[in-house]
């Protein structure tokens, strides 16, 4: 705790500018535009509505033994969670939904936040993310980088059943049109083999079954590149093209900040960057007996933080959604015109063949298990525990 308010007092002190300037500059936030001498109350309007992941304190442990706040750690796994619920928004309410305090909102509102509440059963929970770090290399309460929480989300997508996303993670700053789509249209599993697997989390997505999943079809696309824009500060030379992606309509932002101390980042005005914060501690929320969540606390109602964007560490990780295919074809279109076409030093490759000397590309499934990596860490403990007890015994 001591650290947390440490951070949030650093924080303010540095980056936090409480009103906008007077500019006609315009303002970007995820692919739309605002005004602020003619539209700064739709621009509050449009960060407040983006879920807002902060640390949270008192919820179960994690593991059963481990900690039960993430204050101090768990910055970039709330930012990475962020990311995600602006995907699911755009899925299934699109980007031009709005959130209102005490205003009646969809099921799949609710549905979505449920996802992302601090308990083990919920598939994008805290507890899920932690312990699916582990495979990453990652301890529970170990700072993660913007990669790690890329392609912990990357796993637990396949056990979600609902949104049924498909999550691609360039690989060395590299994006194959060829494997997106082999991704995308890969023929839907078995309703037996997709029952199994994701019966972990039905408490966690509702008790209606959703065959989203089991339709032939284009699978939603989260896209995630993971750059390094500099050696130990980010290269002038990518600034305008790391802007202009915040003005891609299939925009979802970029995870980074500065060393030990993420941000959610969801535009810019000028030269400085437009971000999320999660580094305040509220305490625990769960879902009430109706299935619908008090939902105040996850979202920001003040201006949001900005920050020079010189001031930005170099590793970071761009996020776009793509819900339909002709999304996607259009982001590469935009690619090509606005990023690629105008950088001597390119910010990242877009190719349209897999490359010949990398490894086959295999689209990601399921594993055959009826547990996520989470339970199937905590089972591997418990095995554990039970040969050191048949030892001790046998001796």
């Amino acid at each position: 705790s001591v650290l947390s308010r440490y951070e949030n007092q650093i924080t303010i002190l540095s980056d936090y500018l409480e009103e906008f300037p007077e500019t006609d500059e315009p303002v970007w936030i995820l692919g739309r535009q605002h005004h602020l001498n003619t539209d700064k109350s739709k621009l509050l309007l449009d960060v407040s509505a983006r879920l807002w992941f902060t640390y949270r304190r008192k919820f179960s442990p994690i593991g059963g033994t481990g900690p039960s706040s993430d204050a101090g750690w768990g910055c970039m796994l709330r930012c990475g969670q962020m990311m995600l619920a602006q995907a699911l928004i755009c899925r299934h309410l699109g980007r031009d939904w709005q959130w209102e305090e005490h205003k009646k909102q969809p099921e799949e509102y609710h549905r979505i936040l449920r996802c992302f509440l601090d308990r083990k059963d919920c598939c994008y929970s805290i507890h899920q993310m932690a312990q699916m770090g582990v495979g990453e290399g990652k301890s529970i309460g170990e700072w993660f980088g913007p990669n790690t929480v890329a392609q912990v989300l990357k796993k637990l997508a396949l056990f979600d059943e609902w949104n049924s996303l498909a999550v691609y993670v360039s690989m060395d700053n590299t994006v194959v049109i060829e494997d997106i789509k082999k991704m995308c249209w890969s023929p839907a599993q078995s309703s037996s083999v997709a029952h199994s697997s994701a019966h972990l989390h039905r408490s966690a997505l509702g008790p209606n079954k959703n065959t989203a999943g089991l339709c032939p079809g284009w699978k939603p696309l989260l896209l995630i590149i993971p750059l390094r824009l500099g050696i130990n500060h980010i290269n002038p030379v990518y600034i305008d093209a790391f802007k202009e992606c915040f003005k891609m309509p299939q925009s979802l932002g970029a995870l980074g900040g500065k060393p030990n101390n993420a941000y959610y980042f969801i535009g810019f005005l000028g030269n400085e960057l437009i971000y999320l914060d999660p580094h305040t501690t509220q305490s625990f929320v769960d879902s009430e007996e109706n299935g619908t969540v008090d939902d105040k606390s996850f979202h920001c109602q003040q201006a949001p933080h900005r920050m020079k964007i010189m001031n930005l560490d170099p590793s970071v990780a761009l996020g776009f959604f793509c819900k339909e295919e002709c999304d996607f074809d259009n982001w590469c279109s935009l690619v090509q015109k606005e990023i690629l076409k105008q950088q001597s030093l390119r910010m990242f490759e877009l190719v349209q063949k897999h490359p010949p000397h990398w490894p086959p590309f295999i689209p990601p499934t399921k594993p055959e298990v009826t547990t996520t990596g989470a339970e199937l860490i905590e089972s591997t403990d418990k095995l554990f525990e039970l040969e050191e007890e048949f030892e001790i015994l046998s001796v």
